[in-house]
Parts: C-alpha cells; structure tokens; sequence
C-alpha cells in the first residue's frame, strides 16, 4: 500500500499564495501530493476534498491532483507526477526563449494559475503575485509588472483580462517589457488578439487543460515531445483532437478506468480542431467542443464557428451560441450577446451575415441580450447555465 496520502492545500489568491513556497518546492522534487483548493470558498474546500478524497492514500509518483469540471459540473482530480508538471515547465521556457520570473494574474488553485508557480519557482524565482481578492484590477497589474525583476518576465491571462489591461495604457506599456504573455483558459476572439498585436503585445496563444499541466500547444503548435492527433476527420477536416506526450496526467484520482485515458499515452479530449497549413508547418486549430454541439434539424452546428461571424459586429463586445430544446428542430440555436456601450444591434444584419458565411440553419433565432456571460473556471463561458437560464 502507498505511504503517500494527498494533503490539501488551501491558496489564496493574494500574495499570502507565497506562504505556500515550501510545499509547491515539495510537489516539484516528489516528495509530497497536494490538492490545490481556494481559500476564498470554504463549501467549495469541502466539496473538493471530498470528492477527490484528501488525507487518503495516493500512488507513490502522484504528487499534485488538479481539479476539473469540465462542463458537467462533476469535479475530476487529474493526477500528475514532479516528471509531468517538471517537462511542461521545461518546454515552456524552450519555447518562450528561457526561464524566467513569473507574475501570477490567476487563481492558483487552477492548473493555469498553478503553472504559473510552478514554473517561476522552477527558475529560481519566486513569483509575483497580483491581488485578486476584488478582481483584476490593471491599475495595480501594471505596477506589479514594473515590480518585476529577472533577465527574462512572463505572465498569463485570460481573455477578460487582457481586454481591461487593454483599457488601461500604463498596463499596455508595461506588457510591452515583458517576454510572453500566455492567454488561454477561454478561446481568444479575433477582436482582442488584433487591438493585443496592434498594442504590439508578445501574445501567445495557448491550448491545455488539466489533464495536459495546462497549455501545451503554442500558437497551434506542440511544445517539445508534446503529441497531437486528430480522429475521425470530417470532410473539413475537423475530428476529435487527442493529446500524449510528457506532459500528460497519469489519469483521474476518482475516476480510474476513465474512457478518455483509455488509450495508453493519450489524453481524448471533448475538443474537435483540425491541422491547417502555414508556413511553419502544420498547426492545430480548436474550433469548438463535441460535448457542446448543436444538433438542430438534423444538422450539427460548432457554436464557437457561429461566434466567430458575430464577432465581426463592432456592436458585440461578447457573445455565446448554444441550443435550446425546440420540439421540431430537436435543439434551435440562439445567441446571448454583451453590447459594447451605447450600441444597437441591427439582427436582420447579423442573421444576413450568418447566412453568406455559414448556412441558413446556423443562423441564431433568437438573441438574448445581456450584461455579462456567467463564466466558470479560469474564464471559460458556462453555456450549461445560459441553457437554465433562457430555457
């Protein structure tokens, strides 16, 4: 039997985080297994722990188990060793040009934000942390930013943030010294990536979840040793991606004989990409979930390809396709939409444009209008609680 139980270890998402040092260095050379829980919700650190068993025993190679939702809303540990999360900190800094001091904008207790960590104590430094406590504020991420010392300085965001660091010209400025700044957690419309390359911001763009130590494909390609797959390609292209590699988790703590860990050295993902051409190789393209489809007439619709249309309205600030329950068509496909300040939104435009660039079947038939998208996790929108709400 193991002599190895996992601990929790409960984070704030301050800079007391680095109260923590000690432990995250135990994680990094095998020598202890922790869960990663929020300080700010206890019901959560109950629901967690017991879920995912603390203070029972752990395999001996186990030393970190980061929870995942998912969009079922059942909370999964995936498992990783020191070798894992230790390959994924080292392709990372290969990738980015070396290793270097980190600022950390997330919640740690999430794999993202956890990398974060884990990757600037890797280094030698310990991390800058930003205050999180009310929310992101870019007056103070900026002047973190200035605060950080270090030959080479990163920090990850997701997409919310970079766009209020985008309103703020101090934090633009200051994102300008930095090396990297990774955004991932959420798909990254194309609006924000053009006004973060018009700021002339070093955005790289990033794919991963928890199963994978975060991101592992950089701007549509594989860090080192990192594997890709696509299968069961349609006539676009577009299959389910499977992922393998260093990288990988050795599988859920609760859950061991999981379907998506069947496939020895591979992680199936619920993600449908495809590989498309450029000049320095193939890149892999995320466009949409298989779990979050549409079925509607018969037809299947990636909601994710119809936000990609509506987000060439200046009038949307954020959007959200899903399906409602519709007695004829099975599911029929509707949007909620953020309007920027002060806009109207002319929908026989909206529906028009739809219409040329995809198909009459993938135009939404109604339009919810409201003043923020629910989100879960690091910045992923919850389209599970949009269905509840609009139903």
């Amino acid at each position: 039997m193991s002599a190895r139980v996992l601990r929790p270890l409960v984070l704030p998402a301050n800079p007391a985080v680095l109260d923590a040092r000690r432990d995250l260095l135990a994680l990094l050379n095998g020598e202890a297994a922790y869960l990663p829980l929020p300080a700010d919700s206890p019901a959560e650190v109950q629901r967690l722990s017991q879920a995912l068993a603390v203070d029972e025993p752990i395999r001996d190679d186990a030393v970190l188990v980061v929870s995942t939702s998912g969009t079922t809303g059942t909370p999964k540990g995936a498992m990783h060793t020191a070798g894992s999360l230790r390959a994924s900190a080292d392709a990372t800094a290969e990738q980015l040009g070396g290793p270097g001091s980190w600022l950390l904008a997330l919640p740690p207790h999430h794999i993202a934000g956890m990398q974060v960590m884990l990757r600037s104590l890797a280094a030698g430094h310990d991390p800058v942390v930003l205050d999180l406590t009310e929310g992101f504020n870019p007056v103070t991420f900026a002047e973190e930013l200035r605060s950080m010392r270090g030959e080479r300085r990163y920090t990850s965001l997701v997409p919310g943030q970079l766009w209020k660091a985008l309103s703020y010209q101090p934090a633009v400025e200051a994102l300008r010294d930095v090396d990297g700044i990774l955004v991932g957690g959420a798909a990254t419309g194309p609006d924000l990536l053009a006004a973060a390359f018009d700021a002339r911001l070093p955005i790289v763009r990033t794919y991963g979840m928890s199963e994978t130590a975060g991101g592992c494909v950089y701007d549509g390609s594989p860090l080192r040793g990192v594997q890709i797959k696509v299968s069961d390609p349609d006539d676009a292209g577009i299959g389910r991606v499977a992922l393998g590699g260093p990288t990988l988790a050795l599988g859920y703590r609760n859950l061991p004989n999981h379907p998506a860990f069947a496939e020895p050295g591979w992680f199936q993902t619920d993600d449908l990409g495809r590989f498309t051409s450029a000049d320095s190789g193939d890149l892999l393209e995320i466009v949409g979930r298989a779990d979050e489809a549409i079925s509607t007439g018969g037809l299947t619709v990636i909601p994710q390809i119809v936000e990609s249309v509506l987000q060439a309205f200046g009038e949307i600030a954020e959007c959200a396709v899903f399906g409602l329950p519709d007695d004829r068509l099975g599911e029929k496909i509707v949007a909620a939409v953020v309007l920027t300040p002060g806009s109207d939104l002319d929908v026989a435009a909206v529906r028009e444009l739809v219409t040329k660039r995809l198909d009459r079947y993938a135009v939404p038939r109604k339009i919810f209008y409201v003043d923020a998208l629910p989100l879960r996790g690091p910045g992923k929108v919850d389209r599970r609680a949009l269905v509840e709400q609009f139903s």
